[in-house]
């Protein structure tokens, strides 16, 4: 078996192992468990239950990772975005849409990624992005993470009285255990402990125990629910109409950006990026997100992309496919031991969270500050992914800055024609959500 692995997964080329590659996944499955609580509740709008939508997002979850883990050999996990969610939750409920249709218009997005990647679109668009939005991508991605996992336990939270995001309450219990978890994680991390995240969240768990935080199940196994006929129950024909193009557009180009901003900023952390910050054979990422997204779609659920919880199992040492292979069968086993999986905390979670998302703003070391048209349209890319709270708005921020500041300093011939490109997909981007 071992060498099977090695010979698939080409281990040793990756300076890795089986054991490191089985932290990895389990890791990248903890801190991405919190989806399945938090979708099938988020999509109950769609009627088919809350257990369905669970059973099939896991197979989903599972199926769409080990594609991505045996086609590229890369580890980078696949799920619903929850961006996408929650835009699919609303055109249900408050527009009244029927989730036919709805699930024809995620569809119809996968199709466009589809098309868009297989012509090889969608990597010139990524090789066309300047080396200093390409770091500034990482680090916004890492600072978006971080956010996510302070805002998980209620750390940070938003002040109505202020209109701006502060503390939260610090006396809380699952702040506290936060807070532990962090620092438990900081010192695996200098001590250099093999499995240092995954070990940080299992005791992070167990502390959270006396805390109330982490609470015990009452069961332990619990069988899957059928999937109450979401496959294919799908209306393509009546999802072409016009008036559903702004949530195609909302839906496909947040996501075509933020699977673009994932896969750097995860591959940077890896260190795959080359001395243009290119990642070699991301064609091949790109193809498994767009079909992925695609067969979401004709199961109603809403776009499946590449996760930036990736990034937890790559600080955990994974660097192949086998991470996620991994993780898929975790996933898998999730769908019999929900109750152990969801018993781990967001404290747990969020504490790793906080922790891989301040450590990936290292890649802003690697940007021209002598230059203001290189330097700012970068910061500018990191503040408005927090600012704006997406991935997809700090790069739609920055692009068009970068073309406008070089065309001010005189250096129009040295902007890609595909940047000038996006800057109109940017605008339209942003007509379609004023």
């Amino acid at each position: 078996m071992s060498s099977f692995l090695e010979k698939q997964f080409k281990l040793s080329e990756n300076g890795t192992n089986v054991r490191r590659e089985l932290i990895a996944g389990l890791t990248t499955f903890l801190t991405t468990a919190y989806i399945l609580a938090t979708i099938p509740r988020m999509l109950e709008p769609l009627g088919f239950g809350q257990a369905s939508i669970l059973t099939m997002m896991v197979l989903l979850v599972a199926a769409t990772s080990i594609g991505m883990g045996l086609y590229t050999n890369r580890p980078f996990a696949l799920a619903p975005g929850l961006g996408s969610v929650g835009i699919v939750a609303s055109f249900v409920t408050n527009d009244g849409v029927d989730p036919a249709v709805a699930a024809g218009v995620i569809f119809w997005s996968g199709v466009l990624f589809v098309l868009i990647s297989f012509l090889g679109l969608r990597e010139a668009v990524v090789k066309a992005i300047p080396k200093s939005l390409k770091h500034a991508v990482s680090a916004g991605v890492g600072l978006f993470i971080a956010l996510l996992g302070a805002k998980n336990v209620k750390l940070i939270v938003g002040n109505e009285a202020k209109n701006c995001l502060g503390f939260g309450d610090l006396t809380s219990p699952a702040v506290i255990l936060t807070v532990i978890g962090f620092i438990i994680i900081m010192i695996l991390k200098m001590r250099k402990v093999k499995g240092d995240l995954f070990i940080g969240i299992i005791l992070t768990t167990i502390i959270g125990i006396p805390f109330g935080v982490t609470k015990l199940p009452s069961a332990v196994v619990a069988m899957p629910a059928g999937i109450g006929g979401m496959f294919l129950k799908v209306d393509v024909l009546a999802a072409l109409k016009v008036a559903y193009v702004p949530i195609l557009i909302s839906l496909f180009v947040p996501d075509f950006f933020s699977t673009v901003g994932t896969v750097l900023g995860v591959g940077g952390e890896a260190g795959y990026l080359d001395e243009n910050g290119d990642l070699p054979g991301i064609d091949r990422c790109f193809k498994v997100d767009a079909l992925a997204t695609c067969v979401g779609g004709l199961c109603g659920i809403p776009n499946i992309t590449t996760y930036m919880e990736s990034s937890a199992g790559v600080a955990a040492g994974g660097r192949t496919g086998l991470t996620v292979i991994f993780t898929s069968a975790c996933f898998l086993l999730a769908m019999f031991f929900s109750p152990l999986a969801l018993m781990i905390p967001s404290a747990a979670t969020s504490a790793a969270l906080i922790y891989i998302g301040v450590h990936m703003l290292s890649n802003m070391r690697h940007i021209d500050y002598s230059d203001l048209a290189e330097y700012f349209p970068a910061f500018l890319c990191v503040t408005f992914t927090i600012f704006a709270n997406n991935i997809a708005n700090g790069i739609c921020v920055a692009i068009p800055a970068y073309v406008i500041l070089h065309i001010a300093s005189g250096r129009a011939r040295r902007v890609s024609p595909a940047m000038y490109i996006m800057t109109g997909v940017c605008i339209l981007y942003f007509a379609t959500i004023i």
